[in-house]
């Protein structure tokens, strides 16, 4: 019973086959037919090849909601060089609320204003890549996936012959809340005051005025590798000493996550403007350098994104079996277009071969029967 039983789940799996077999004694090979499966499978391999890349790739996916952290502090990062000697200078925050945030967190350091050639061509290099950035907005998520970015050459004494420093180099990081605020390098050193804050700048002569900057670094919130800011390479040259250089940011959060790095960072957008402090012809105002931020509500999250492999392997199967009916069909129509030339060529050739025989049984000549007569 058990054989019986067997056979007969045989015989109905061969009636549900739906894929019935050719005959061999049907299958002629053929010189077209082994050109076109070459043609065919060069073509399956070459498509599988350039979709396996398409599957390696990544993308960047962006999704925008609203920013609900406000209590936890901003980190601000700086890495400014002004032409002016650091005893001269001082740097604070001021945020919308009237709160000082003090510059205890940054670093003075006497440098020198001039660029050796290594740095010159890195910064050359960061404004190639700014003027890149503004033009062809994909090279972004370049930066994001490849999350390279190397630190510019530090300038030491040994760079250059000058006798003295005659810059100063302000680099560190400050935390603040989470509102509009007034970051401002000028002259004098800031104290606290009971309307704000003031900065000693009465012992300061104005012939020392110099607020020619370089702006190495500027960014909000964790420094993340692949993320050049807007500002990143800038550098302002002023010809006169009372001069006023304002900053207006658009600071936005971005969540990135990549599989590179993971990071809750910000980026921004920039207003520059810039102007002479002439009190005589109406032109007021403080000489110094003014960074007004201010955040949006918005936030980015940025996302790589992969090809799941089942979409792969279907994408796969239709390349393979799309090629493989489509040749099908151009073998088919090949062979019957060849089989219907080849019909008519020989139609030619037989009706010509017979109009041929026709015309020389036309143009033999008559022999008569009748015999000459006598003369």
């Amino acid at each position: 019973m058990r054989r019986i039983t067997r056979k007969k789940a045989l015989t109905l799996v061969r009636e549900l086959d739906a894929f019935p077999k050719v005959p061999e004694s049907y299958v002629e090979s053929s010189a077209s037919g082994g050109t076109v499966s070459l043609i065919a499978f060069t073509l399956m391999a070459v498509l599988t090849f350039l979709e396996f890349l398409v599957y390696r790739n990544t993308w960047m996916r962006y999704e925008y909601e609203v920013d609900k952290d406000f209590s936890s502090k901003l980190k601000i990062n700086v890495d400014i060089t002004v032409a002016m000697r650091c005893q001269y200078i001082g740097a604070d925050v001021l945020d919308l609320a009237e709160t000082m945030v003090a510059s205890d967190g940054l670093i003075y350091e006497p440098t020198n204003f001039e660029l050796s050639p290594q740095q010159r061509l890195w910064q050359m290099t960061l404004l190639h890549i700014q003027e890149r950035l503004r033009v062809e907005h994909s090279l972004q998520d370049v930066l994001f996936k490849s999350a390279i970015k190397a630190p510019p050459p530090v300038q030491t004494r040994s760079d250059n012959n000058l006798p003295s420093p005659n810059a100063c180099r302000i680099h560190g990081h400050l935390y603040v809340n989470k509102v509009a605020g007034n970051f401002h390098i000028t002259v004098g050193k800031s104290i606290p005051h009971p309307r704000g804050h003031a900065h000693l700048a009465a012992l300061v002569s104005h012939d020392t005025y110099n607020f020619s900057h370089r702006i190495d670094h500027l960014s909000f919130g964790e420094a993340v590798p692949g993320i050049i800011s807007t500002l990143d390479g800038t550098e302002k040259i002023s010809s006169d000493s009372n001069h006023m250089f304002q900053y207006f940011i658009t600071i936005v959060p971005t969540m990135l996550n990549t599989y590179q790095v993971s990071a809750d960072t910000h980026q921004y957008s920039v207003t520059e403007r810039e102007r002479v402090i002439n009190h005589a012809a109406g032109s007021h105002g403080v000489s110094g350098i003014f960074m007004k931020y201010d955040i949006s509500s918005l936030m980015i999250k940025v996302t790589e994104q992969h090809m799941p492999l089942w979409k792969f392997l279907i994408r796969l199967c239709g390349i393979i079996g799309g090629i493989f009916s489509t040749t099908g069909m151009i073998h088919g129509m090949v062979g019957y277009l060849v089989d219907v030339f080849c019909c008519r060529f020989q139609m030619g050739i037989y009706s010509r071969h017979n109009d041929g025989e026709h015309e020389q049984e036309n143009n033999e000549p008559l022999i008569s029967s009748e015999e000459p007569s006598p003369t």
